[in-house]
């Protein structure tokens, strides 16, 4: 054989090996190219069966890969089954209910809607001192006699509860205040290490407790990805996990590396005897359980644990701030109980943070996308943590205010969360006083103002710091809806000096942006038109495009409806913008001041100057449901806005809580449980879509609304 065959037959070798996972015997290997006939041959059975045994695989494959970390199949095979049962779903309209394919994540949601918890999520007593440790497990013996504990790591994430019923995922929420929590269904849906249908012998009834967190490695690469697109990193992991968490967007929180691992049974309908059963019953469940576990018969057993734990640290992919201690036998914990705050029967031993010292070298203030100003230390190098450390957040003016901070000064660093440094302290004052945070926009020189212990430029669309985020926001899918506006486009055209304000959009010429890379002529003509197709925006649209803070589409549809037209909305004093419904002191001083602001002003007129007009507001309605109050909950076939300013337009009134007062709940898919049980409590008629529709067209109103 030549070697130029050689190497083709390498090739070949590797890219079948990429490939082996075809095994009619295992239902988990099998490739939709041989094993499977072509979707369009199949009959509706046929392909409900197939993707009912493709279902069971990528389940299966999610276990070994996210939780067993002992995958089957590549990611490239895989990706092939998933793809395929993604076509039979789309093609026969299948149910997905508990598929995998539901992971990619839903519809966006309007809010977070609180649920309350099968049982209560208590807190546990927590210290950095032996001593405490020794105390905690005096009481214990005292209450109870001897006993085990069992040793876990204490993960540095956001606390959840997770529900099953038969052995299917039914609900996810938040700790909250332990008691009720924010129902974030959707998002934990979407977290790969998450069974939608549990293996083995599960309880009919079965409330979990777990910790999302993102994992060292993927959280650096996430925050690689956002510093290269232009966003702020996330401080930790912890903030990543809990802001990701709370995005009412699921498909976000399905494109960021989220895991999960579970701790503990709240309520069900079999509870194990012990702890260590527990976390055995958990791992046969299919729930990920870290293996960092250890059973101990005294106190000092924990302790070492912990210290040892402190020492493997560095090497764990998932952060961790202590170790949690818990007795083992559960008719002991019961025996020992809570109190309101917290149980009993746990302690949580901490590790002391991680902090150095070294000497402030300069102060710089940076700007960010929404203007807030961050002070930031840069310091001489400081190893923290096995990590070199040369600048540190301040956070904000008031943080400086309180440190008392100025260059030269030698400072405690610590890195916060274990990840990003901060200045904890002044260790030794150098400096003659404290730095003069600056009263005006480095970047653009506008009048800082100071929000609580922030402080904001008020350059707004002036500044070239909050440039990219202005524009982007613009051309967004609430505001004007831009197609080919996306952030990177965006960053390009800025960074290329053919876009240098917002009212540079409609100068744009096609044979500039199409000799930029990733672009062409067709993609530029397309961009330059879906541009030109704004200059006569629904004034709300424009409204909310401006970025005005705290200004959504539904502030913007009222005070477009109370002024009528953008000179009015414009030149409306504050005592005028609190007439407006929903619009209180806040949102009218927010308004006031960004049409106040000279910079602002002159970049709408720059607007209306190159075409761009917004539509004036002609109200069309009737009295149709004249004293009546909505509420909305879930998703409906239209934007629940786009609801709520129907029924508003007819005379009714549209609320986001349900109350005495609310005539109907109307209830879209996955709508909350707390706007149920309150309808319920409160004697309210709920209505699905269908029944709205009903109502609406006994009043002479058509549903779904036209498009405007």
């Amino acid at each position: 054989m030549s070697d130029d065959a050689s190497a083709d037959a390498a090739a070949t070798a590797e890219d079948d090996a990429d490939l082996a996972y075809a095994d009619p015997d295992n239902p988990y290997l099998r490739d939709p190219d041989t094993d499977f006939a072509p979707v369009a041959d199949l009959s509706r059975d046929e392909a409900a069966a197939q993707a009912e045994t493709l279902r069971e695989a990528i389940r299966e494959h999610d276990y070994r890969y996210y939780v067993r970390a002992d995958p089957l199949i590549s990611d490239r095979a895989y990706d092939d089954l998933f793809a395929r049962l993604q076509d039979l779903e789309e093609a026969f309209d299948l149910d997905r209910e508990g598929s995998p394919t539901r992971r990619v994540g839903g519809e966006p949601l309007d809010e977070l809607d609180t649920v309350e918890h099968v049982a209560p999520m208590l807190s546990i007593e927590q210290s950095t001192d032996a001593d405490e440790v020794r105390e905690f497990d005096r009481r214990v013996r005292e209450d109870v006699g001897d006993v085990d504990y069992v040793c876990e790591p204490k993960f540095d994430g956001l606390s959840v509860e997770v529900v099953y019923e038969d052995g299917e995922y039914v609900r996810a929420a938040t700790r909250g205040d332990g008691a009720v929590g924010d129902d974030v269904t959707e998002q934990v849906r979407t977290i790969r290490s998450v069974p939608l249908r549990l293996g083995g012998d599960p309880p009919e009834r079965l409330a979990v407790r777990g910790e999302v967190f993102m994992p060292r490695e993927a959280f650096r690469e996430h925050n690689r990805e956002r510093v290269e697109r232009g966003e702020d990193p996330f401080a930790n992991p912890r903030n990543a996990a809990a802001g990701t968490l709370r995005q009412l967007d699921p498909s976000v929180v399905a494109d960021r590396p989220l895991d999960c691992f579970f701790y503990d049974v709240l309520d069900a309908s079999r509870v194990p005897d012990s702890q260590r059963e527990t976390l055995d019953r958990l791992r046969e469940w299919g729930l990920h359980v870290t293996d960092r576990v250890d059973v101990v018969d005294s106190i000092e057993g924990a302790i070492d644990y912990r210290d040892d734990l402190l020492d493997a640290r560095e090497a764990l992919d998932y952060e961790i701030d202590g170790t949690v201690i818990k007795v083992d036998a559960r008719d002991a914990r019961e025996e020992l109980g809570a109190t309101s705050r917290s149980v009993r029967w746990a302690f949580a031993y901490k590790f002391p943070p991680r902090a150095e010292v070294t000497r402030v070298t300069d102060v710089v203030v940076q700007v960010g996308r929404t203007g807030r100003l961050t002070p930031v230390a840069l310091l001489e190098p400081v190893d923290v943590g096995g990590v070199t450390v040369s600048r540190a957040s301040l956070h904000n003016p008031e943080e400086i205010e309180r440190l008392g901070v100025d260059v030269g000064d030698e400072v405690r660093v610590r890195r916060a969360g274990d990840v990003i440094p901060e200045v904890a302290e002044v260790v030794e004052k150098r400096a003659d006083g404290t730095f003069d945070f600056p009263e005006t926009c480095p970047v653009c020189d506008s009048p800082v103002e100071r929000d609580g212990p922030l402080a904001f430029c008020t350059g707004g669309l002036t500044c070239d710091a909050q440039l990219v985020r202005a524009i982007v926001h613009y051309g967004s899918r609430q505001a004007l809806d831009i197609d080919g506006l996306g952030e990177e486009r965006v960053e390009q055209l800025v960074d290329a000096g053919v876009l240098s304000s917002l009212p540079d959009l409609y100068r744009l010429d096609p044979d500039d942006v199409a000799d930029l890379p990733g672009w062409g002529e067709t993609s530029a003509r397309n961009l330059v038109s879906a541009i030109e197709a704004t200059t006569s925006p629904p004034l709300p649209d424009f409204l909310v495009a401006l970025g005005i803070p705290e200004v959504g589409e539904h502030t913007a549809r009222n005070l477009a409806r109370q002024f009528g037209d953008l000179d009015a909305v414009m030149d409306a004093s504050e005592d005028e913008l609190e007439t407006v419904d929903d619009v209180g002191p806040t949102v009218a001083e927010h308004v006031a001041e960004f049409f106040a602001n000279e910079g602002n002003r002159a970049a709408v007129a720059e607007l209306r100057e190159l075409g761009v007009e917004p539509e004036s507001v002609e109200e069309e309605g009737s009295d149709a449901l004249d004293g009546l109050t909505f509420v909305f909950t879930g998703s409906l076939s239209v934007t629940r806005d786009a609801a709520q300013s129907l029924v508003e337009r007819h005379g009714a009134t549209a609320t986001g809580s349900v109350s005495g007062n609310t005539d109907y709940l109307v209830v879209g898919e996955n709508p909350g449980q707390t706007k149920r049980e309150d309808a319920a409590a409160n004697d309210v008629p709920t209505l699905d879509e269908e029944a709205f529709a009903t109502l609406l067209a006994e009043r002479g109103i058509e549903y779904p609304p036209e498009e405007e």
